[in-house]
């Protein structure tokens, strides 16, 4: 009988081998990028910086006999914090028909969040507290909120429902001393050069207080080598002095010089609930070089009123310059 049991394991171990070896290969790409920066202000210099950045990509996918597609995919980031050093993994299914549902074990989208990026390129993440405190180590805050997915959270994209309009729903599952909360999105694609985005997700928080929703509008409109872009996030949790709650406006103009140069001008204004806050307020530029798989990028931004208050202190400006390489 044991006999019989080693010969049929050994068999099915043969055969999910086989099925493995035919669905699909693994491939790796990565980048790295070598980047310099500095800020400027009252009581605020830290100086010119230095760093580096650099990561792999494993994914792998192949197509069932039923017509699933199925992908794997993990990075691979020396820069992660514990317990890395997997920065994201995740699996997706789905097909054209059915559309894609991709389940996240680490770094997963909700539907706002998928979209949240301002329509400047999140400029105020180079103010933020994490970088930088003043002689008083006090930080500055973060301009924007949007909703965390957490772990093992589930994304679904639709197919084209009609030209160029998806839907997406997003799940975050339920946690310790956290409820579960979901998401629903639109995209928009159907006329040349435009694209529109919507997206609504819970805030999921520890308390009601901190509960609430997260809303983000985003459209861009290309014509010819100049694109136009807007974007408004409006984060609302159930505080009732409004105090945790952030709207974050934001417009960008790009002009392509070449198929290997770009330049951008973008602003992004920041508010917070409570009282006697200030807008912040952040100006940029920035370009790019690309030739082959290096691109060469520089941007000056120039901050004001960055933790909602007028203090000279809270006025800044940044500069930055990297050179990053695909392969």
């Amino acid at each position: 009988m044991n006999k019989l049991k080693k010969i049929g394991l050994t068999a099915l171990s043969a055969s999910l081998v086989a099925i493995s070896a035919q669905a699909g290969e693994m491939s790796v790409t990565g980048n790295a990028k070598i980047a310099t920066e500095g800020h400027s202000g009252e009581n605020r210099d830290k100086g010119t910086t230095f760093s580096m950045g650099n990561q792999l990509t494993f994914s792998g996918s192949g197509e069932l006999e039923n017509g699933l597609n199925v992908s794997l995919s993990f990075v691979l980031d020396q820069a992660d914090a514990a317990p890395g050093p997997f920065d994201s993994h995740s699996v997706s299914v789905g097909n054209d028909t059915l559309g894609t549902l991709k389940f996240v074990g680490e770094g997963g989208s909700t539907a706002s969040n998928q979209i949240d990026a301002t329509a400047a390129g999140d400029m105020w993440d180079a103010f933020d507290g994490e970088k930088f405190a003043d002689a008083s180590d006090s930080t500055l805050p973060d301009l924007a909120v949007t909703a965390s997915a957490g772990d093992n959270a589930i994304l679904y994209t639709s197919p084209e429902l009609v030209d160029g309009l998806t839907f997406v729903g997003s799940y975050q599952p339920q946690g310790a001393n956290r409820e579960s909360g979901t998401g629903y999105g639109i995209n928009y694609s159907g006329i040349e050069g435009l694209s529109v985005h919507y997206a609504n997700t819970d805030v999921v928080g520890d308390s009601s207080d901190t509960s609430g929703d997260n809303t983000v509008i985003k459209a861009s409109y290309a014509y010819g080598p100049v694109t136009v872009a807007y974007s408004n996030m409006d984060h609302d949790e159930n505080l009732a002095a409004g105090t945790n709650d952030i709207e974050i406006t934001s417009y960008a103009i790009s002009y392509t010089v070449s198929d290997s140069i770009s330049v951008t001008y973008g602003n992004e204004e920041s508010s917070k609930g409570g009282t006697g806050n200030t807008d912040a307020e952040i100006d940029g530029i920035s370009a790019s070089y690309t030739a082959g798989g290096m691109t060469i990028s520089a941007s000056m931004y120039d901050g004001e009123n960055l933790g909602y208050t007028t203090g000279s202190d809270e006025d800044i400006e940044y500069w930055a310059l990297s050179a990053s390489f695909a392969f």
